[in-house]
């Protein structure tokens, strides 16, 4: 069974930093996709990056040049660092997986197994 546990969300002033990470277990497909997605109140859940098995990524057109996506194969573990944090960055965080090394898009339709999300609130 894929377990996802997101931590490292919290409060930030606008241009500070934070580090997300996702410990993520049970999944026996060697090909598949890990992506952070993000979801503010009243909007949809959108794909914010993605790395697959062969290290490959894919980013957000508002998010490329601030956020960077890494996985810690020994310890299975999805990072997220955001630097530069601006208001509109304000929403749950959550990690998903899909099977198969396909990033492109990052369509949360396409991502079977979640997090429960973790908080990121940025402020002026």
């Amino acid at each position: 069974q894929v377990q996802l546990v997101e931590s490292g969300g919290g409060s930030v002033q606008a241009g500070g930093s934070l580090r997300l990470s996702c410990a993520a277990s049970g999944y026996t497909n060697s090909y598949y996709c890990m992506g952070w997605f993000r979801q503010a109140p009243g909007k949809e859940r959108e794909g914010v990056a993605g790395i697959n098995n062969y290290g490959g990524t894919s980013y957000a057109d508002s998010v490329k040049g601030r956020f960077t996506i890494s996985k810690d194969n020994a310890k299975n573990t999805l990072n997220l660092e955001m630097n530069n944090l601006q208001l509109d960055d304000t929403a749950m965080y959550y990690c998903g997986l899909r099977y198969g090394p396909y990033c492109a898009g990052l369509a949360p339709r396409d991502f079977r197994y979640w997090g429960q999300g973790t908080q990121v609130t940025v402020s002026s």
